[in-house]
């Protein structure tokens, strides 16, 4: 084969994503936004977490027009940092100090014990964990993502039996991510995603996530066909979406500092 042919067909190497910060001053203040080149973007997008704001290039986009979208998205951006500076997260947790570990809503007082193995569980006087004298941060990171797995599969587990009357089927699977802005999703061939963050927020507002997935297994869509069926299995849907209005942020930038590498 040819040298020119081999490069014909050889892949194209993905685009890197480019990363540079841009100043904005908003009133006395001046902030710093990490702006982003993802060639996988499709349209400029402003989002602000706990660790700032963030603006989001698309391939095509100029850097002039980037500058003028942060302009006339100013008002919304201080409202959104506001937001999360006036939010408290319950403290990082340090392996040996007494802490608080969020699940289901309520923050449970965390002890240290020692033990041959890593190992966190929940008892009568909030939340254990065993641990070895010689296990560092990435054990304590990997542990506590294993331990919300194994809680929200038990959620999972407890309430999916009661809503597969009805369905045409199952969901083929069910993946657990840690996710930026959805709560879940339901792909096309009946896999279905939820935020590891739910289970860190009160349990009638998990379930009714998993609804509504389950319901797009019949209604592919959010049409009226779609709630009327949301409605008939979870009359409360309202309430719950109302909670992740006040409560989403928080409960999702808890679940990136609990897991969040130390520093």
């Amino acid at each position: 084969m040819s040298r020119l042919l081999r490069r014909l067909i050889a892949p194209t190497p993905p685009a890197t994503v480019q990363r540079d910060t841009v100043r904005l001053r908003l009133g006395e203040a001046e902030i710093e936004v990490l702006r982003v080149r993802d060639p996988r973007a499709r349209r400029i997008k402003l989002s602000v977490d706990e660790r700032g704001a963030r603006l989001t290039l698309p391939p095509r986009a100029s850097l002039v027009m980037g500058e003028r979208f942060l302009e006339q998205h100013r008002d919304w951006l201080a409202t959104q940092l506001h937001h999360y500076q006036s939010h408290e997260l319950p403290a990082a947790l340090v392996p040996g100090e007494p802490g608080l570990l969020p699940l289901r809503g309520e923050l449970l007082p965390l002890r240290w014990q020692e033990g041959r193995f890593a190992r966190l569980q929940v008892d009568a006087d909030g939340a254990c964990l065993q641990w070895p004298a010689r296990a560092g941060d990435a054990t304590l990171r990997r542990l506590l993502r294993e331990f919300y797995e194994a809680q929200t599969r038990a959620d999972i587990g407890q309430w999916l039996p009661r809503y597969l009357p009805g369905l045409p089927r199952a969901p083929s699977r069910i993946r657990l991510k840690v996710m930026s802005s959805q709560w879940g999703s339901l792909a096309p061939d009946g896999s279905m995603a939820l935020d590891l963050a739910l289970v860190l927020g009160r349990p009638a507002a998990f379930e009714y996530v998993l609804v509504h997935e389950l319901c797009h297994l019949l209604q592919a869509n959010h049409s009226p066909a779609f709630w009327h069926e949301v409605e008939q299995r979870f009359p409360d849907w309202r309430a719950q979406r109302d909670y992740f209005q006040a409560e989403g942020r928080r409960l999702k930038a808890t679940l990136r500092q609990l897991l969040r590498p130390a520093s």
